[in-house]
């Protein structure tokens, strides 16, 4: 695991506590706040748990206990050679889930943490009672889109230069971490991300191996489209997800496209629920924390979470 002195970066103060779990044969360090039903919280990239800082107080308030992990090679989790597939960072998922003392959660995921969401709800859904995704399309959906829509394949073109060895990874750490902040400021609405965002979020991919752990998920996501691993795992997916779901997007996302991600509840069959969040880019929950709030605790708190898939309502979503 990585230096105590080397992770103290992402070990921030605040309304919440912080500890490490393991499962699945690896240590995560996790920030936990609240008490009552378990609220699981993936981050996405280029970020770290604190990404969900507002929510760990907000979801705390409402009567939850809210917990927030660095996903495997981020921040002060283990960062292991391997397991950088979606499958893999949804078994650990469902093991935190376990070792935290929960026979099941709800699964709320960014971006990356988003995908991992779908896998679980694909591989894992006796952990999860309900999913919510972040900016996050499920992942047929957004395979279909990068092959045939010219937008969302030019959108996520910086990502082509991630299947390089090295070199990304070093850029992506260099003078303190700058790439991070212009990510970050590329990807939201103009006047985002405010100072403290963007200092935490550079000094979490200074801690050493953070920058190439995070590029692997990008790089198992595209060399997987080609091998039997991803060709299994697509197939996998492409069985209806029996959970309730919540999907949030950016009106203004410019990286992961709001048309992208809008049809995602073909692949549910179960309560489904769109909301877009006006004025937000790529981070809606961080850009926009009291509309999101809104959406994620209404939600939660409903018991018929919406109409069944769009096919059976005949919305177009």
């Amino acid at each position: 695991m990585t230096d105590p002195t080397d992770a103290s970066a992402v070990l921030i103060d605040g309304p919440w506590k912080h500890r490490t779990v393991s499962a699945a044969g690896t240590r995560f360090h996790v920030a936990e706040a609240g008490d009552g039903p378990l609220v699981l919280l993936l981050h996405g990239f280029p970020q770290f748990w604190w990404t969900w800082h507002a929510q760990l107080a907000s979801l705390a308030e409402a009567g939850y206990r809210a917990v927030a992990a660095d996903l495997r090679g981020v921040g002060a989790s283990d960062k292991p050679p391997r397991g950088y597939d979606l499958i893999t960072a949804a078994s650990d998922a469902a093991g935190l889930v376990r070792a935290l003392g929960a026979a099941d959660a709800v699964v709320v995921g960014h971006g990356t943490g988003g995908l991992i969401g779908w896998t679980m709800a694909g591989y894992f859904p006796w952990v999860m009672r309900r999913l919510a995704v972040v900016s996050a399309p499920h992942p047929l959906r957004l395979r279909r889109a990068v092959l045939t829509s010219p937008g969302q394949a030019w959108a996520v073109r910086g990502l082509f230069g991630h299947q390089a060895p090295m070199a990304p990874e070093r850029l992506l750490a260099a003078d303190g971490a700058a790439r991070v902040g212009a990510l970050l400021r590329s990807w939201s609405r103009p006047g985002w991300p405010d100072p403290e965002t963007e200092r935490y979020c550079r000094a979490a991919f200074g801690v050493p191996g953070t920058a190439h752990c995070s590029l692997e998920y990008h790089r198992w996501l595209f060399r997987s489209q080609v091998r039997p691993d991803g060709h299994r795992y697509m197939r996998r997916m492409s069985a209806p997800i029996g959970l309730p779901v919540l999907q949030v997007h950016g009106e203004r996302d410019p990286f992961l496209l709001p048309q992208t991600a809008r049809g995602s509840g073909r692949h549910v069959d179960a309560p489904y629920r769109w909301r877009l969040v006006r004025d937000a880019g790529h981070f809606p929950h961080q850009e926009r924390p009291e509309a999101f709030d809104a959406a994620l605790l209404g939600w939660l708190g409903d018991t018929e979470p919406d109409d069944w898939g769009p096919e059976r309502t005949g919305q177009n979503r």
